[in-house]
């Protein structure tokens, strides 16, 4: 059965006075004739990884923190308040116009095009690699960090030539097709950042030119309210921290004149987010997986029962509480939180949640447990809401959560000792399911980042509160760090998996039983590491001969093999190498990225001639180039399968991290930023007023302190922001 919205609850806070709500944003009243069911992440099948075949024809349900699918809904367009006179208009039309014929010529890139092909040269550079030097010797890190950039630009151009303002692109049909009727801009609001961050001017005013004339959001038509809050409204919220606090980023010209004082991108956000706020109206304060833009009505999951998914509904923190800082709306902050509050109150066992929750009554459904798709996010975002605000609470949630996974989730595979992030599909006194999640991997770097607040390790190590804890942490980190790159070395792509099974011990080894005598009753085991290379190359399909002995250890099913060009191991491999500043972690990426761009790029002849969807390794266009890159079928053969897809998290995230990673430390640095499970980063910030811890623990846990000080916080003082 489906649940029915609830009546609309009374606001969370009095009303304020008008010159206090100057960016609020009105709503249209009544709710939308002849509604269609959206398709948000919560309905996808659960514990299956084969994306395509749920729903006949073209409905076929993305993984967990994929694109959502909407069936597309034709409605009028929105009347646009008017800013300006009709002469600013046209004069704002004409800067457009010069800046997208001419003002190209900002980026150092476009100034290029003049006299060489970036996708050509991206073709030669593909057929050099196998001829790069092993060597890591005097290693140019910012030649590599621009080759990064360059990739950046072919995926954007070919996006910008052939579907530009569509929400989602197919790079080998160089097609693109929008979500709902009218479009969100979904790619061109989630990769904004990067190019900002990647000083890539032109090209920011154009997105952002698009913004101010195209963008709005009064569809009648429902969303996935956790996607559209970490990819929409992530965007744009760092869309402005970036052009305010870095404006040498990719500076532009205001293009919203006449409109003085105003923000584009905060009053898009808040457009956006109040439109969202809908959803969290249900009797627990539990958002519902999908609200109607027009409207502002929430929509229960049309599958699992109406239950939200459990990482969907605490994954919206971070966007809320900075948009609450930015707009001094404390209703924001308010309805955020109180999804924390209802959480804990639960009680779960060892602070590991199931991955379902219903929206009405707040409880969980089910037992299932993991740091896979639908339980990913709620971890990550426990000590990354710690960090942005410095609330001590959260910092004890995750102290609490990580000792649990510790105590119940880590194992070790049988013969390599690979140390192992298993799933509980029947809760804590179950069985453990050998699984790893690509999505799992976002967890080494989560850990570090915890137990040093950001800080570099050599430093954080110096505070007095520094205790064998973080150190066992640390460890932990990295061992798991290790295993999500043999993901990677196991394919022959050299491209992980979207899942990896493990082989383990009978009954499985767990932390807890390799270190007894540790500080917390649990330690960790270091992998065997004999043939699991530190600075390897993934296996190219002319090495032959035997696999190394530790691949016995990993099994990839056929339904698994497919690639979506996920950012989570590369996300890792950034905070590994900012915490601790070892370069394995730099080339780990470098690896990475060298085989995405062999084996996903999408390779055409200079000529009129139809897209190729040939291999990199093996295509027979007359004059190859880049035209822009694709997401997987088959990871582990050569030549891969493309799916004809650019995900706009391959913008958005991985090209972002492994741009970052290649960068050097002080850029973006840790100590002061916070970065969304989407990639947008975000500033540390001090709360006040209205803006605080509105709810207590029910109860004290064990080992783990009610503050973050003392010997078990992490070590250093949190920076703060602005």
């Amino acid at each position: 059965m489906s649940f029915q919205p609830p009546q609309r609850n009374p606001s969370l806070s009095p009303h304020r006075p008008l010159e206090s709500n100057y960016w609020r944003a009105s709503r249209s009243p009544g709710p939308g004739p002849n509604r269609l069911p959206g398709y948000g992440l919560s309905q996808s099948p659960g514990l299956t990884s084969n994306v395509g075949g749920f729903f006949s024809g073209e409905r076929t349900l993305p993984m967990y923190k994929d694109k959502p699918y909407f069936a597309p809904r034709r409605t009028g367009p929105r009347l646009r308040r008017r800013r300006i006179l009709y002469a600013g208009v046209c004069l704002v039309f004409v800067v457009f116009l010069w800046c997208y014929f001419v003002g190209y010529g900002v980026d150092v890139s476009r100034s290029k095009v003049a006299t060489s092909d970036p996708g050509a040269d991206l073709w030669k550079w593909i057929e050099s690699l196998d001829a790069e030097s092993g060597s890591e010797k005097d290693v140019d890190w910012d030649a590599r960090r621009e080759k990064v950039r360059e990739v950046l630009m072919v995926s954007w151009d070919g996006y910008e030539n052939h579907a530009w303002g569509r929400d989602e692109y197919y790079p080998v049909s160089k097609t693109g097709r929008d979500m709902i009727h009218g479009g969100m801009g979904w790619t061109i609001v989630d990769a904004l950042d990067t190019l900002m961050i990647m000083n890539l001017t032109s090209r920011v005013q154009h997105a952002r030119s698009w913004i101010h004339n195209s963008l709005q959001y009064d569809q009648d038509h429902d969303v996935s309210m956790f996607e559209t809050t970490i990819r929409m409204l992530g965007g744009l919220l760092s869309a402005h921290y970036l052009s305010t606090t870095y404006p040498d980023l990719a500076p532009i010209t205001d293009d919203d004149a006449g409109a003085a004082g105003e923000d584009l991108y905060i009053e898009k956000a808040t457009d956006l987010a109040d439109r969202l706020m809908g959803a969290f109206e249900s009797a627990s304060g539990v958002p519902y997986a999908s609200v109607n833009l027009h409207d502002s009505k929430a929509i229960p999951s049309h599958a699992d029962n109406g239950a939200s998914s459990t990482a969907e509904a605490t994954s919206l923190q971070l966007e809320f509480k900075y948009l609450a800082k930015l707009t001094g709306e404390a209703e924001f902050w308010r309805a955020a939180e109180k999804v924390m509050q209802v959480v804990d109150a639960q009680k779960a066992e060892d602070g590991l949640l199931p991955i379902f929750l219903y929206p009405e009554t707040g409880d969980f459904k089910g037992e299932q447990i993991r740091l896979g798709s639908r339980g990913d996010s709620y971890y990550e975002y426990l000590i990354k809401q710690y960090l942005q605000t410095g609330e001590d609470i959260y910092k004890e949630m995750w102290d609490e959560s990580l000792l649990g996974i510790r105590k119940n989730l880590i194992t070790y595979s049988k013969d390599a000792h690979l140390t192992v992030l298993a799933e509980l599909p029947s809760g804590v006194s179950g069985p453990l399911y050998p699984k790893m999640d690509h999505l799992a991997c976002f967890l080494p770097g989560s850990i570090a980042l915890g137990a040093t607040g950001g800080q570099p390790l050599s430093e954080a190590k110096k505070s007095p509160t520094w205790t064998q804890r973080q150190d066992e942490e640390i460890l932990l980190s990295k061992e798991l760090m290790k295993t999500c790159w043999a993901t990677y070395l196991a394919t022959k792509s050299g491209l992980a998996p979207e899942i990896t099974y493990f082989k383990l011990d009978e009954p499985p080894i767990m932390e807890k039983d390799m270190y007894p005598d540790s500080t917390l009753t649990t330690g960790n085991r270091k992998s065997t590491g004999k043939d699991l290379p530190l600075k390897s190359k993934p296996l190219q399909p002319q090495h032959s001969g035997e696999d190394p002995a530790w691949k016995s250890d990993l099994n990839i099913h056929q339904q698994d093999r497919h690639n979506l060009q996920r950012p989570e191991t590369v996300e890792s491999l950034f905070y590994m190498y900012r915490i601790t500043g070892d370069d394995t972690y730099r080339q780990w990426g470098w690896e990475m990225f060298k085989s995405f761009v062999r084996h996903t790029a999408v390779v055409e002849d200079d000529t009129d001639s139809p897209p190729s969807d040939s291999s990199t390794t093996g295509g027979k266009t007359k004059n190859p180039r880049v035209v822009g890159f694709t997401s997987l079928n088959n990871a582990d053969t050569i030549p891969t399968s493309k799916r004809d897809n650019m995900e706009s998290f391959w913008m958005a995230e991985t090209l972002k991290y492994m741009y970052l990673l290649f960068s050097e430390r002080d850029f973006l640095p840790l100590e002061e930023n916070i970065f969304n499970t989407e990639a947008h980063p975000m500033p540390r910030f001090v709360p006040g007023g209205e803006l605080k811890t509105g709810w207590e623990r029910a109860r004290k846990v064990v080992g783990v302190k009610q503050t973050g000080g003392g010997e078990d916080s992490a070590g250093g003082d949190r920076a703060g922001g602005n």
